[in-house]
């Protein structure tokens, strides 16, 4: 049975944390016992308990199940790079058999987990592998999130069939509007509606991050619980 969701985008900063929460949140208002996992995370800060990345926490603020930091984000890395570069500046390096690793040691304490990746789809993790490698490593799907802005047709469009190349199932995508001022937003959702081959799961306009709770009742969870899904 499939455990839950990859959360991947067309860029960094468009929006893939805030759809996880609001993903989290509609899950626990169905009733599903709801974990998180950001499995690596570039830019952490210096906290009591060692490194923390800010993305991480709100996840974990949205869980319904008991977790501690490091089951939620086991690779925790200072700088705000791409992960291969900043494990290279410390001489280390992570491997996707070991993240799968600590996703089995969790997942079966929540009905689904939301896993949401480091910056885009391509992004490497190490000199072989990258995170279009962890959604068939972990046995779960694909959902991409698009900052609708100027630029998303092309963005959005190259991702999803780079999804589909790699034998992913692209479960769904969310619209979320990063440019509220763009022309024609519509028009463009419009467009990747008729042209990605899985169903808009919904669309999200500028919010805060404040507005998670709004936002989770923008999305069609539903479709994406159901039984035959789980297969």
């Amino acid at each position: 049975m499939k455990k839950g969701f990859f959360i991947t985008g067309t860029d960094t900063a468009i929006g893939k944390t805030f759809v996880s929460c609001a993903l989290l949140r509609a899950f626990a208002n169905k009733g599903v016992r709801a974990g998180a996992m950001k499995p690596v995370a570039a830019g952490c800060e210096q906290t009591a308990a060692g490194w923390q990345n800010e993305d991480a926490l709100q996840l974990m603020a949205q869980m319904n199940i008991e977790l501690d930091y490091r089951q939620v984000n086991p690779v925790a890395l200072p700088p705000p790079i791409a992960p291969h570069l900043a494990l290279q500046g410390e001489n280390s390096t992570v491997t996707i058999a070991q993240l799968s690793h600590s996703f089995e040691a969790i997942k079966k304490s929540a009905d689904y987990f939301i896993v949401e990746g480091a910056g885009g789809w391509q992004v490497p993790l190490n000199e072989h592998e990258s995170m279009a490698e962890i959604p068939e490593a972990f046995g779960i799907d694909v959902i991409l999130v698009v900052g609708v802005r100027l630029g998303c047709l092309n963005h959005a469009l190259l991702t999803a069939n780079a999804i589909e190349q790699s034998g992913n199932q692209l479960a769904g995508w969310v619209a979320n509007i990063i440019d509220p001022a763009m022309l024609m937003i519509e028009e463009n959702i419009l467009t990747l509606r008729e042209r990605i081959n899985a169903p808009l799961l919904g669309t999200l306009p500028h919010m805060n991050t404040e507005e998670i709770a709004a936002a989770s009742q923008k999305l069609d969870t539903g479709f994406l619980l159901r039984p035959e899904r789980a297969g």
